[in-house]
């Protein structure tokens, strides 16, 4: 069964930057969709970015413009580059495919004010 390990949070303060990366048991660009979701403490986990195999990405109104979705071949991942956080990213941030499979570990991501 698929397992993604997620990395590259930690504590930034606002407007600050951050790259997290996914990678997977197995090729990760076998997954024709691959998104990132977030779920802050008391939250539900949401949708924040997705990419598809044809290109297409999709982002949440919320990050348009700040985060950047893509894939690495070379390396195997699927990255968030965000930037210019604010406070109400701090989240955990987790990868997945679609249809969605086991969910990882999650990488924290704070942002200070």
């Amino acid at each position: 069964q698929v397992q993604f390990v997620e990395s590259g949070g930690g504590l930034v303060q606002s407007g600050g930057s951050l790259r997290l990366s996914c990678t997977a048991s197995g090729s990760i660009f076998s997954f024709l969709v691959m998104g990132w979701y977030r779920q802050a403490p008391g939250k539900q986990r949401d949708l924040v970015a997705q990419i598809r195999g044809d290109g297409n990405l999709y982002y949440a109104d919320s990050v348009k413009g700040r985060f950047t979705i893509s894939r690495d071949a070379a390396k195997n991942t699927v990255n968030l580059q965000m930037n210019d956080l604010k406070p109400e990213d701090t989240a955990v941030y987790y990868c997945n495919k679609v249809p969605r499979g086991p969910w990882g570990q999650g990488t924290q991501v704070t942002v200070s004010s």
